[in-house]
């Protein structure tokens, strides 16, 4: 559960086997799960989730994600050197001092995982190419309904403030009318529309 997995530790932090991850690649979403979390927002949870990574022997993190987890591991990785101190100098933490000199580095592979595409440097983020398949899954069965009906479909798609699966799905499925943030519609856009829509 992402974050929210680090923080509460205890059954969250397993090894991945064979067996778990064996006829995953073609599924949407994630079979490992996530969260927001908030207590990782504050130094407490991350103090929490230092001290259940070194518990378990873990420095090495793979963080995929978007804006908010990606902030999330460089704020991490800035402090673990006085979050293993403050675990040691308060007490309570059996390891101790010995168990936190080999663990005094965090290394950190950051994978922007965002179904917007909006991130420079990739062709493509994580995500979107799934997202893009189930845009055109849904298309093609509301199309024939569309045409059965001889009706008009306005659909939405995700993306935030980033037209891109609006704009990809848009050309790949011929729609006759596109609204993307990064061109917003201008004055009199509903009569040229219209227009369109007639011919």
């Amino acid at each position: 559960q992402g974050y929210e997995g680090l923080v509460e530790g205890g059954d969250n932090i397993k090894q991945a086997n064979w067996l778990s991850v064996s006829n995953i690649i073609q599924l949407g979403g994630t079979v490992i799960g996530s969260a927001r979390c908030k207590a990782f927002t504050t130094r407490a949870g991350r103090l929490r989730a230092a001290r259940n990574l070194v518990e378990h022997g873990i420095t090495n993190l793979c963080v995929i994600g978007g804006d908010g987890s990606l902030t999330g591991a460089d704020i991490f990785r800035s402090e673990w050197a006085g979050l293993l101190e403050e675990l040691v100098r308060d007490g309570g933490w059996t390891p101790g001092r010995e168990v936190a000199r080999k663990n005094c580095r965090l290394n950190i592979v950051g994978l922007v995982g965002s179904i917007d595409n909006d991130f420079c440097g990739t062709d493509m983020t994580i995500g979107t190419d799934s997202a893009l398949h189930r845009i055109m899954e849904v298309v093609d069965a509301i199309t024939t309904t569309a045409q059965s009906h001889q009706r008009t479909f306005v659909l939405e798609v995700m993306g935030r403030h980033c037209g891109y699966l609006a704009l990809v799905s848009g050309l790949a499925s011929g729609a006759d009318w596109l609204f993307i943030p990064e061109s917003p519609p201008e004055d009199g856009w509903e009569d040229l529309m219209c227009e369109r829509l007639g011919e």
